[in-house]
Parts: structure tokens; C-alpha cells; sequence
């Protein structure tokens, strides 16, 4: 599995800024179903309800909300930087700017956890998130995101 496969081109966005978290999960609901044909009042909901059970915010400005959708038929995500970042209540406090949100179908098990893990990775490497937070263009986003990355020997 890697990022290629879940995150579309068409679903990388920058934005100004987003006044709460509220307003940032309405427009990455609008981002998913320009993106994916899904409804954004769905992705919206159903970002809010995971989010009610804790919050995604991960640290260093990286948030990975995630949640399960009814009919959809495989992993899909969407990639949103802010050039403001916003309150995400993060376990370190911070503010944050990279959002990589990550939709699974519902019956999908260890699929999803395997995709989370493979965001967490990516979006924990210090050298990427700076890549990241230095460009603007949505094409650039992506393909840092999605370029192969160099495994490291055990």
C-alpha cells in the first residue's frame, strides 16, 4: 500500500485559512466529494463523530482526522495545508497546518489501520513535513506525499 493509491491529485488543496475546526472539516468535506462523488454533508458528519470521540490532532502541526463512510468501496484521502493554522485541540497544543484526512468504508478492518499507520509515517518525517509546509502548488503537494519512499533496513 502506499499514498498514490488513496490520495487523488484533485484532492490536494491549500487554504488561506479556516476560522475552527468546524470550518476546516466542511471544506475538506467539500474538497472529498469534488474529489470522490461523495456527499459533503456525509464526510462532514461523519468527521465530526470520530472527532467527538477524541481528538486527531497528532503533534507538530499534523492532524489525521479519519473516519469510517458508508458506500464507499475503498480508502480514500484528501490532503489540505493551511497557510493559517488553526486550533485542532493537538495533544502538544499546537495549532496546525497539515491535514491528511483518510476515509474508509465501513467493513474495512486492518485495511484502515494499515493505511493510518502509512499517513502517520509519512506525515512523522520531519524532512517531508518541511517539504510540505515550503510549497504552495497542489501538483508539488501531491507528489511529495506520494513519491516512493526509501525503506530502511531493520
Amino acid at each position: 500500500m502506499d499514498l498514490s493509491g488513496i490520495l487523488r491529485p484533485d484532492a490536494v488543496k491549500v487554504i488561506g485559512a479556516a476560522t475552527s475546526k468546524k470550518r476546516l472539516f466542511h471544506d475538506l468535506g467539500e474538497l472529498v466529494a469534488g474529489a470522490y462523488g461523495l456527499r459533503a454533508a456525509r464526510v462532514v458528519e461523519a468527521l465530526m463523530d470520530r472527532e467527538s470521540l477524541g481528538p486527531t490532532g497528532v503533534g507538530h502541526g499534523v492532524a489525521l482526522p479519519h473516519a469510517r463512510i458508508a458506500d464507499l468501496d475503498r480508502m480514500v484521502g484528501a490532503f489540505v495545508r493551511l497557510e493559517r493554522p488553526v486550533d485542532f485541540d493537538a495533544v502538544d497544543r499546537q495549532p496546525v497546518d497539515l491535514v491528511f484526512a483518510l476515509f474508509a468504508p465501513e467493513e474495512a478492518g486492518v485495511e484502515h489501520l494499515k493505511a493510518l499507520a502509512l499517513v502517520s509515517r509519512t506525515l512523522r518525517d520531519a524532512a517531508i513535513c518541511t517539504k510540505l509546509r515550503a510549497n504552495v502548488d497542489p501538483v508539488t503537494l501531491h507528489t511529495i506525499l506520494t513519491a516512493p519512499k526509501a525503506h530502511k533496513a531493520a
